[in-house]
């Protein structure tokens, strides 16, 4: 496959959305054309992202973020808006390369700065369907086999297409018609998103024409499905969904001597050599250790002993086992979060600042930490079609790079948060202190187990995560208002376990989700001190009390996706998607107020009057 440069202010995109809706697998809209993002391995520049925590748990030896990507053409099939010729890139290059000027090729010999029909000199237009498949696969719309099905002729020896549209924008499906010039085919493409169509047209065939053809663009691959696939629009939501893993960097990780570590030249020539001898990794280890040792120490001015004891644990121990959605992963973070693990203020790229939670006055809080620094790294994994998935096993999931590449695309993030800790037996307390809690939470586990992804990931949402959900969505709102960040500029994560599921966790972090590499200007951080918090906290709280969308909102038995909501909706509780772990779900604002005809059973029924 050839490479050929693209112009980097119109074919460029950010490193946040490299990652997240324009990750590898998605197709981009640019002015000119539509490209779909390649494989990492195809990527001519990125700059490495270390999390040594992270990149262990998902089995990689680091992250990098993407500086030169790379991008492959997909879909293949452009129409002249003109005259109407409906062709494959392949063939809309021939005809450059055969009638285009000298002078016009020297300058662009793959047709990627002007894609113009030859006899009209217009603007080529991509074609605006493709096919998608459950398991991952994406392809061009089969428009030579449709239109030749339809008609009940066979296909011809020279397909010549031209793709026309009607006069009236109410025609729909049936107004936008394929024609072959060569054997006057004709066919409308009314029935195309009908569900199992491809299989029906293939029912009473000897040789299928309309199976999945396997394609995967991203990296030039095609593999063999038996699917029938499904007709979808271009921009469809359901066409990319890319699973983005997220994990803070957190002490001893993001301490300066690591840093300094990671960033020195003999570090880097001793992973050079570990890559380039994997079978050998042991022996190599074994023989140079101490060497490596006294070169790093050498080149930046540290204790040998302690540079020992980040090399041994960042190359000879093992955490692979440790999955990055589990309750231990999670319990780390909450562990630094909340003090238990001691931390100080001259680490580097994490600083916590405990606060005298007697000056602030707020029931049921345990504890308040400003952390002032904070690094924050989100690698794509992996990507889906048509179904959600979340973990690499489920069916479906395709991953973004091949086993042997040791690094994830990724982009981080430096800023700033609140982490707010709760009273575990406060929360214990209030949930047996009602049965009306107990039942509002049954209820959105009762929808949430008839719901699609339920049915593929069965857990329990118990009233404390439910509580804790909706509260940090209302203080999110709140502090949008407050600190001058916009709401989708901030973000949440949740700690929330039982003792039983490996480590008792009641906590709420609000950080900073978007920011340059110097990080950000602490203005989140100056709204968790005592003489702000208060007003801020009771401010959010006594606003869920009345919703404009009241009294529906307040008494519904299930809303949002897939009814996986309670009192909960756009005009009190919900966020950008981009700001929530849960996709707006597992909200109930009935949990923080009481309802309208019970206030009582309210975890913060004291703010409301």
């Amino acid at each position: 496959m050839e490479k050929v440069n693209l112009n980097e202010v119109t074919h460029s995109v950010r490193a946040s959305q490299a990652v997240l809706q324009y990750g590898v697998g998605a197709m981009v809209d640019f002015p000119d054309q539509t490209l779909m993002t390649a494989a990492p391995e195809y990527w001519s520049g990125k700059a490495k992202v270390e999390d040594e925590r992270f990149a262990k748990a998902l089995g990689v030896d680091y992250f990098a973020v993407p500086t030169d990507i790379s991008y492959a053409r997909f879909p293949e099939w452009y129409f002249c808006p003109k005259c109407r010729k409906f062709q494959p890139i392949s063939k809309w290059l021939n005809e450059y390369k055969r009638r285009a000027s000298q002078r016009a090729q020297q300058s662009d010999s793959h047709m990627v700065k002007h894609m113009q029909c030859q006899d009209c000199r217009q603007d080529l237009v991509v074609a605006r369907i493709v096919t998608v498949c459950e398991h991952g696969h994406i392809n061009d719309f089969p428009w030579v086999e449709w239109v030749h099905k339809i008609s009940k002729k066979p296909i011809c020896s020279n397909p010549r297409l031209y793709f026309k549209t009607g006069a009236s924008g109410t025609e729909g499906l049936e107004g936008l018609s394929v024609s072959c010039d060569e054997c006057r085919a004709f066919a409308t493409l009314k029935g195309a998103f009908d569900k199992d169509k491809f299989e029906r047209l293939d029912k009473d065939s000897e040789e299928p024409q309309f199976r999945c053809r396997g394609g995967h663009p991203h990296k030039n691959e095609k593999e063999k499905c038996i699917l029938h696939p499904k007709t979808v629009q271009r921009g469809s939501s359901s066409v990319y969904f890319p699973v983005v893993y997220s994990s803070l960097v957190i002490p001893p990780y993001a301490d300066k001597l690591n840093s300094k570590i990671v960033n020195s030249q003999a570090f880097e020539q001793a992973e050079i050599t570990l890559s380039q001898l994997p079978d050998m990794r042991e022996a190599v280890l074994q023989s140079k250790f101490k060497d490596w040792i006294k070169a790093i120490g050498k080149e930046i001015g540290a204790s040998e002993s302690d540079i020992e004891k980040i090399l041994h644990r960042k190359w000879l121990e093992d955490s692979s086992d440790i999955d990055v959605m589990s309750v231990q992963y999670r319990a780390e973070e909450y562990s630094a979060l909340s003090g238990e693990v001691t931390t100080t203020s001259s680490l580097g790229e994490f600083s916590r600042e405990n606060m005298p939670i007697a000056n602030y006055r707020l029931p049921h809080i345990k504890s308040i930490a400003l952390i002032d620094k904070v690094r924050v790294v989100n690698a794509l994994i992996g990507f889906s079609r048509l179904n959600p998935v979340m973990y690499k096993d489920d069916p479906g999931f395709v991953h973004v790079k091949e086993p042997t590449t040791r690094w994830y695309p990724a982009y981080e993030v430096r800023g700033e948060g609140i982490f707010i800790e709760f009273e575990k037996d406060d929360v214990a307390r209030w949930i047996e202190s009602h049965p009306k809690i107990t039942d509002r939470a049954k209820r959105i586990n009762s929808n949430y187990t008839q719901s699609f992804i339920g049915q593929s990931y069965p857990r329990t949402i118990t009233p404390k995560f439910i509580m804790l959900h909706t509260l940090s969505h209302l203080l999110i709102k709140q502090l949008s208002f407050e600190c001058g960040y916009s709401i989708a500029s901030l973000s949440e994560r949740i700690y929330c376990a039982e003792e039983s599921d490996g480590k008792d966790m009641a906590g709420i972090f609000i950080y900073t989700a978007s920011g340059d590499s110097e990080g950000t200007l602490g203005g989140l951080v100056r709204q968790g001190r005592p003489d702000a918090f208060p007003k801020v906290f009771k401010k959010a709280v006594t606003g869920a009390k009345t919703c404009s969308n009241d009294p529906v909102c307040i008494l519904s038995h299930g809303q949002g996706r897939e009814s996986l909501n309670l009192a909960a909706c756009h005009a009190c509780a919900l966020l950008p998607e981009t700001c929530c772990e849960e996709r707006n779900a597992f909200l109930d604002r009935g949990l923080i107020v009481g309802t309208f005809d019970e206030y009582d059973f309210g975890f913060y029924k004291e703010f409301i009057g």
